[in-house]
């Protein structure tokens, strides 16, 4: 018995040995993966992520005004950030609503189908705007302006990815002026996007997200910011006489605002103001108004404090109007850019200073640059113009009657494409392919044109770069027309007679392409490469960072491997 007894204990004792190895090795296994997983940062993610996108920011503002800027803003975000110095968009045409589009989803218009802030619907045979639906109500106003979701939106965004990584507990809210600056880069899962309304100086959203505004958003709207705003006079901030990077102030082909004589300085804003409140849109007020609404955002949601990233995506959308207005090279322009850097420095600021830097994640982008005004060009005897739509549509009606019989032709021209009617091809019996190839050369034989393409010559191009990859990028086959115009460089559309005051974009010329790319924050090591990048880089990059899927249409690459 004794010796059962003592059998059984060396039996237990030779298990318990063993167990403990296991153990040990199990223990120690564990800790060696959870030193491997720390090294790789699966278990390391930002507490948030903020989006900045200027609307309108060519590349070079960034540095043409740099002796001006103050520390604290653009200065600091290169300075201690990474910059992708050549950054473009990989399509035309470069608009507001397709590059908030591109900048999310990382993709393109031909899979994202935002192909412009509206376009021809050939099933209505009316004109979509970019984020309309007509099946929600506005929440905050009584105004149609929040009839607006991401319905139009064909892909995820990196925001939607964000929430369904962790089963919608991340918060994602996107703010701008501008509705489709809000609601596109929000994405179809957000907790909320807000976008200024103009009759009532209110921040608003549509039923697709809230059936009330919340609390915060109410008080912040009860407090009548547009009002206090509206009451001062717009002035430079530095004296003008430094203002040397700019033309003078009174030239021939500025715009002035609303209610003015005189593109000039100072701009008596309480003076001009009309009864609702959209002059705030081009004045450095609207920017103002939209830090102090993203920094009411932070606080009411209480973003960067839980346990998941959550994602803030801010864009300013003054910087548009008054380029619109003014054109890149005026006065008006660089004091916009100086005030924005002032509001940049105090959003890093109250980021660092609630959230920390070092679990903070910000990129600054533009959704498109501009052009110079045709008139500045050629004051410097540099070759530029103006091609006038509704001429070229009418004349090529003519044309086309003459050469295949009387008929509606031409359904509709904008965003520089042709709609032909295709009842009229087909109610005639000839083929499609034929007509828009004798539109295209027609076309071709207006001022200002460097090229017309027909729509089955981009579907079957394939080019791998260059101009033809950009149009391919950008036509998609449901919402596209069948021919697309590409102006000379220096060259935009205009609309009616008269000298073209201000500016645009729209076009694969670098001057709209090439935007600013900085990365800032968690996990960013200072530098600077010349690399090509492109915008739809941006949402995977966030995706390879977060350890989440890169969205369903994404076309870009990971950034990270070049910031080393």
């Amino acid at each position: 018995m004794k010796k059962v007894r003592s059998g059984l204990k060396a039996l237990v004792a030779v298990v318990l040995v063993v167990s403990m190895q296991a153990c040990a090795s199990t223990t120690s296994n564990a800790s060696a993966d959870k030193t491997v997983t720390s090294v790789h940062g699966v278990e390391s993610r930002p507490k948030l992520v903020v989006g900045i996108v200027v609307d309108q920011m060519r590349y070079d503002f960034l540095y043409r005004y740099w002796d001006k800027y103050s520390e604290g803003g653009f200065k600091r975000l290169v300075r201690q950030g990474y910059n992708f110095k050549n950054t473009q968009y990989s399509y035309v045409p470069t608009y507001t609503g397709p590059g908030h589009a591109s900048i999310y989803t990382g993709s393109v218009p031909a899979l994202n189908g935002i192909i412009g802030n509206s376009w021809y619907d050939r099933n209505t045979g009316a004109s979509i705007y970019c984020v309309e639906d007509k099946s929600v109500k506005t929440v905050g106003s009584t105004s149609d302006a929040g009839l607006m979701s991401p319905k139009n939106l064909l892909t995820t965004t990196i925001t939607d990815e964000l929430r369904l990584s962790n089963n919608m507990q991340s918060k994602v809210v996107g703010i701008a002026l501008k509705d489709r600056g809000a609601v596109l880069p929000a994405g179809h899962t957000a907790n909320g996007a807000y976008w200024f309304d103009s009759p009532s100086g209110n921040w608003i959203t549509s039923t697709f997200y809230a059936n009330e505004l919340p609390a915060w958003v109410q008080e912040f709207n009860n407090q009548k910011h547009p009002d206090k705003l509206l009451s001062e006079v717009w002035n430079t901030l530095l004296p003008i006489e430094q203002y040397t990077e700019s033309t003078a102030d009174d030239v021939e082909w500025e715009r002035p605002l609303s209610g003015e004589d005189r593109p000039v300085f100072p701009h008596n804003i309480p003076a001009i103001r009309k009864k609702d409140y959209e002059l705030i849109r081009s004045i450095p007020a609207g920017n103002t108004l939209t830090t102090d609404f993203a920094l009411a955002a932070l606080q009411g949601e209480n973003m960067g404090k839980g346990n998941h990233t959550d994602f803030l995506a801010l864009s300013y959308s003054t910087p548009d109007y008054t380029g619109h207005s003014f054109g890149p090279n005026s006065i008006e322009v660089q004091d916009i850019y100086l005030r924005l850097d002032r509001e940049i420095e105090e959003l890093i600021n109250v980021l660092e200073k609630e959230i920390g830097k070092d679990n903070l994640l910000i990129f600054l982008t533009a959704d498109h640059g501009a052009a110079h005004v045709p008139a500045y060009m050629e004051s410097h005897n540099i070759p530029a113009g103006i091609a006038t739509s509704s001429i070229m549509r009418d004349s090529l009606e003519q044309h086309l009657n003459k050469m295949f019989g009387k008929g509606r032709w031409v359904e509709r021209y904008t965003n520089q494409q042709v709609y032909l009617d295709r009842k009229t091809i087909e109610g005639k019996k000839l083929n499609r392919i034929e007509v828009q190839e004798a539109a295209a050369n027609y076309v071709m034989r207006f001022d200002g044109i460097a090229r017309a393409i027909s729509a089955d010559a981009i579907q079957r191009a394939g080019w791998a770069s260059g101009l033809m990859s950009r149009l391919e990028s950008g036509y998609n086959a449901q919402r596209s027309g069948d021919v697309i115009v590409v102006l000379q460089p220096g060259w935009f559309e205009g609309y009616g007679s008269g000298p073209q005051k201000g500016t645009t974009h729209g076009s694969y010329s670098n001057y709209d392409t090439h935007v600013p790319l900085v990365w800032y924050g968690w996990k960013v090591k200072p530098g600077e490469s010349s690399i090509e990048a492109a915008v739809a880089d941006i949402a995977p990059t966030i995706a390879s960072w977060l350890y989440i899927q890169e969205p369903n249409g994404s076309v870009g690459k990971p950034l990270q491997e070049f910031m080393k």
